[in-house]
């Protein structure tokens, strides 16, 4: 999670510097009267019950921001399961879906790919890419797309709805196929909530799929 640099920062600094201005009035306050017509004693930055009242504020902004982030923070999370008719024929369909469990609106920041095929050294190494990339990659590979998988990008500013409940948005579909070539295709969904904080999550969307993979039909 990344907090927003002016709602977040912005608070704790006056609180940061209001507490060095109240380290300072201390100190100042236990010198000598006559060290205090010198400089830099002579320096008063702020009355202490002005200090004081600020630093209430400061702090109780500083408190309020916290618990409101924490109310409206979005719980992103994802679901697969095998259906049916969500690609060409009525083979079963690996589908991911995307939801929102949070209370309030999620904003999406940025919606990116990475395709790990079957036998790569090193997954870590792919790189994150665009949907036209991760669909070049796919086809380079022999898989087809509207047959063997559908990929959906969320545009920059679209809106991730809290839900009470779980259903999901749709966010890849994949065949039989599909699952048993590639080794993982990851989505990074990177979204920004009401106070300007952001939130990423990588769904790992043909996790699960071969555990639950339906058995092959018997052959007429």
């Amino acid at each position: 999670m990344r907090r927003s640099p002016l709602l977040f920062a912005a608070p704790l600094v006056l609180l940061a510097v209001l507490i060095l201005i109240l380290l300072w009035e201390a100190v100042r306050a236990n010198v000598s009267p006559g060290a205090r017509e010198v400089w830099p004693w002579r320096l008063q930055l702020l009355d202490m019950e002005a200090l004081g009242s600020l630093l209430a504020v400061a702090a109780g902004a500083v408190l309020a921001r916290a618990q409101y982030a924490r109310t409206v923070r979005p719980y992103l999370g994802w679901r697969g399961s095998w259906t049916t008719g969500l690609l060409a024929g009525d083979a079963p369909v690996w589908r991911v879906g995307v939801l929102n469990g949070g209370q309030h609106i999620a904003v999406v920041e940025s919606w990116d790919f990475r395709v790990v095929r079957r036998g790569d050294p090193d997954a870590g190494a792919a790189p994150w890419s665009d949907l036209s990339d991760a669909v070049a990659t796919l086809t380079a590979h022999g898989l087809r797309a509207g047959k063997d998988f559908e990929l959906v990008a969320f545009g920059k500013g679209f809106p991730l709805t809290g839900t009470a409940g779980y259903e999901t948005v749709l966010a890849g579909a994949f065949s039989r196929r599909f699952v048993e070539e590639i080794d993982a295709l990851h989505i990074r969904v990177r979204v920004t909530d009401v106070v300007g904080d952001s939130h990423e999550r990588i769904l790992d969307c043909v996790r699960g799929s071969r555990a639950a993979l339906p058995a092959s039909p018997d052959p007429p």
